[in-house]
């Protein structure tokens, strides 16, 4: 059986064009998915462009230290963002899940958006949530009771 990361790397990491036994226009009934990293996307540019993890850790990566490094990040998610045409999402995982644990392990560790896009630069993005938030029932309020606690108190002293 091939894993998932066998599939993946045969699927290609670069664009058709670069390394696809078929390379051309794909026909107008055939749906296809290019993955690419960020450094191999310069200079291409797709209707629709999902930039996976623009959190802090991967972009800017952990290892992106001096003044020049992370302005090097900056750049590359430039780069990433102008890809796109017509659609643009930018996916913020809320949290990431440590490998190597027990079977039905559940430690993560949660994550921030990006400190290259601001709370000001978020008004010009649509935000969405998946999944949705659970719809809760309003809250009731509980009966009002009226307790003389005092003097239940005394009378469990007596």
């Amino acid at each position: 059986m091939r894993s998932r990361e066998r599939f993946l790397t045969e699927l290609t990491l670069d664009p058709p064009e670069a390394t696809s036994d078929r390379p051309g226009p794909p026909l107008l009934d055939e749906d296809y998915l290019i993955l690419s990293t960020i450094h191999s996307a310069k200079g291409q540019e797709w209707n629709s462009v999902h930039v996976l993890n623009v959190v802090d850790g991967c972009l800017p990566a952990d290892v992106a230290q001096s003044a020049h490094e992370l302005e090097e990040e900056r750049r590359l998610l430039y780069v990433a963002m102008t890809r796109a045409r017509d659609h643009l999402h930018l996916l913020v995982p809320q949290r990431f899940y440590i490998t190597q644990q027990a079977v039905r392990g559940d430690r993560h560790l949660y994550a921030n958006r990006t400190r290259f896009i601001t709370e000001a630069d978020l008004a010009g993005f649509e935000q969405q949530t998946w999944p949705p938030p659970p719809v809760r029932p309003p809250a009731v309020p509980p009966p009002s009771a009226v307790i003389d606690l005092r003097n239940r108190m005394r009378a469990a002293w007596r």
